[in-house]
C-alpha cells in the first residue's frame, strides 16, 4: 500500500515543530501575563454538544465519529426510521430479503436522521463551546470572572486549501462571567502586543453584532438576521455582487439590499462610519448599543497608546458563528495575502443551551497554522526558533567512546545539547550527519585530549577550529 495523509491533514519536521513551538511559547507567556490560566478539553464531545451552535454552514463542517460496535444490527430500529421517511413494511422486508447486509434500505433516506443512530459523538469543532461547556459543569468551583487559555487542535470537515486545514490548532484566550467592555480593549492590546512581538504588521478589523441587529432591523428584514449575517460574512471571498446574490437567494427582497447598500461604500475613517450609523439608527435601540459599545473600545484602546491605524470598523465583518452577541473580531496580517489569522467575539449566552445562564463571556482565538504560513512567508522566524544540536561527539570507538560519553552528560547537565555519532564509522561519514542535520559543532575527544584534558571541535558554519580546556569548555 502506497503511503499518503488523509487530505486537510500535515507532518511537522523538527523545523516546522520547533518553529511552532516558538510562535506558541509567546502566546503563553502574554496569555499568562495578561492573567490567563491555562485549561485543556477533550479531543471529542458528545455530539448534542457541539451542535447547534456554529450556525447551519457550520454544523456541516463537524467531524462526526461513528459509533463502535454493529449500530446496523438493531434492523427493527432502522425500520422504524425508514417507516418515518414514508416506507411500506411491504418495501422493507422485500428490501430485506433481497439485500441481507441491509445497505439498499438506506438508498432513499436523508442521511441527516439517520445520525442521531449512528453517532453521538465528534472531534471538537472549536475551543469555546467546549469550554462553555467546561464552565456549565463547573460553573460552582469557578472564581469569576474565570479567565483561561487554551492551546489545542481542532477539527473541522473545510474543504482544503492554502492556509485551511481539516486539522489544526487554535491557541485561545476567554473571560467569562463580565460584562466589562475594559475585557474588550484588554483583548485588543493581547493581540497587538503578541504579533508585535512576533513581528507580524497585523489590523485588528472590528464590529459589533449588535450593529448587524440594528442593520437587519433597519432594513426590515430582523427575521432573516442570520441569513443576513452568513452571506455578509463572505464578502471579501465572492464580493459586493456576490453577496447580493446570495441576500435574493435567501428570500431578502432588493428593497432591502438597496437599503443596505451604503455597507458597501464605507470610509477609512471608523469614527466618522459610527457617526452614519448612529443618523441611521435613530430610534434603533439595540444598533445605537452596539455603536456606543465599539466606540468605546476603539477610543479606550486609542487612549492607552494604540494607534488606530491598526484598528478598523469593519461594518461587513459578520463572523457566521451564531453565539456571538457584542463585539465581533477578526485580525488580518498586513503584508502577507493570507485570511483572518485571529478572531473572536462577545458571546453573552453560550453557556445558557448547557442550563447556567447569566454568564457573559467574550474570547478571541490565534490561528497557530496561519500565523506560522505568513511568518514562513514573510521570512520572519529568527534563528533561536529552530532547534538544533550543539555539539555532536565523533566517535572513536574503544574508551574515547565512554569518556566523551561522560563529557556529553555533563553538557546535558548544563543545559547544553550533545550526542555521540553511535558508530566507530569514517570520519566522513560523521562530517556529513553533522551537516545534514544542522549540527553547530562537530567536537573531537581522542586520545591526546583525553590524556590532555582537552577537548578539539569544529564550528560547521565558519569552519573555525579550537582546542580549549574541558574545564572552560564546560563553563
Amino acid at each position: 500500500m502506497k503511503p499518503s495523509l488523509a487530505k486537510g491533514t500535515r507532518d511537522f519536521t523538527a523545523l516546522e515543530v520547533s518553529r511552532r513551538r516558538y510562535i506558541i511559547n509567546i502566546l503563553q507567556k502574554n496569555f499568562e501575563l495578561f492573567g490567563f490560566q491555562p485549561l485543556e478539553t477533550p479531543s471529542f464531545e458528545n455530539l448534542s454538544t457541539l451542535t447547534g451552535k456554529y450556525g447551519e454552514e457550520g454544523d456541516r463542517l463537524i467531524f462526526k465519529i461513528l459509533n463502535s460496535g454493529d449500530y446496523l444490527k438493531d434492523v427493527k430500529e432502522l425500520s422504524d426510521i425508514i417507516n418515518k421517511q414514508d416506507y411500506s413494511k411491504e418495501q422493507i422486508d422485500r428490501d430485506l430479503q433481497m439485500v441481507p447486509s441491509h445497505d439498499n434500505i438506506f438508498s432513499n433516506v436523508d442521511s441527516k436522521k439517520l445520525i442521531p443512530y449512528i453517532s453521538d459523538k465528534a472531534l471538537r469543532y472549536d475551543l469555546t463551546v467546549p469550554f462553555a461547556r467546561f464552565v456549565a459543569m463547573n460553573h460552582g468551583k469557578l472564581t469569576f470572572p474565570y479567565k483561561r487559555y487554551q492551546i489545542q487542535p481542532v477539527w473541522r470537515a473545510d474543504r482544503p486549501q492554502k492556509g485551511r486545514f481539516r486539522e489544526f490548532y487554535q491557541c485561545d484566550a476567554d473571560v467569562v462571567g463580565s460584562e466589562s467592555l475594559w475585557q474588550e480593549v484588554e483583548l485588543v492590546q493581547l493581540y497587538l502586543k503578541s504579533f508585535s512581538q512576533l513581528n507580524v504588521s497585523v489590523t485588528i478589523h472590528m464590529n459589533n453584532r449588535k450593529i448587524l441587529s440594528g442593520l437587519a432591523e433597519y432594513a426590515g428584514i430582523t427575521d432573516k438576521l442570520i441569513d443576513f449575517t452568513v452571506a455578509l460574512d463572505k464578502l471579501d471571498k465572492i464580493g459586493k455582487d456576490g453577496v447580493v446574490k446570495e441576500l435574493l437567494e435567501r428570500e431578502i427582497t432588493q428593497d432591502s439590499i438597496d437599503k443596505l447598500d451604503f455597507l458597501f461604500n464605507q470610509s477609512d475613517d471608523a469614527l466618522e462610519n459610527l457617526l452614519q450609523l448612529k443618523e441611521k439608527f435613530a430610534g434603533n435601540e439595540t444598533g445605537l448599543k452596539g455603536v456606543e459599545e465599539l466606540e468605546f473600545v476603539l477610543t479606550q484602546s486609542v487612549n492607552l497608546g494604540v494607534d488606530i491605524q491598526n484598528l478598523v470598523f469593519d461594518i461587513t465583518l459578520a463572523r457566521g458563528l451564531d453565539y456571538y452577541t457584542g463585539a465581533i473580531f477578526e485580525v488580518k496580517a498586513d503584508e502577507a495575502q493570507m485570511g483572518s489569522i485571529g478572531g473572536g467575539g462577545r458571546y453573552d449566552n453560550l453557556t445558557e443551551v448547557f442550563g447556567v445562564k447569566n454568564v457573559p463571556g467574550i474570547g478571541i482565538s490565534f490561528g497557530l497554522d496561519r500565523i506560522y504560513l505568513v511568518m514562513e512567508e514573510l521570512n520572519l522566524f529568527p534563528e533561536e526558533a529552530t532547534s538544533s544540536v550543539e555539539y555532536l561527539f565523533a566517535n572513536f570507538g574503544g574508551e574515547e567512546t565512554l569518556d566523551a560519553l561522560k563529557l556529553i552528560n555533563q553538557l546535558r547537565e548544563n543545559g547544553i545539547s550533545a550526542e555521540l555519532y553511535p558508530e566507530n564509522a569514517k570520519l566522513n561519514k560523521q562530517f556529513t550527519y553533522a551537516e545534514k542535520k544542522g549540527i553547530k559543532n562537530l567536537a573531537f575527544l581522542g586520545g591526546e585530549e583525553i590524556k590532555n584534558n582537552t577537548v578539539r571541535f569544529k564550528n560547521l558554519e565558519t569552519g573555525e577550529q579550537k582546542t580549549i580546556s574541558q574545564q572552560e569548555f564546560l563553563a
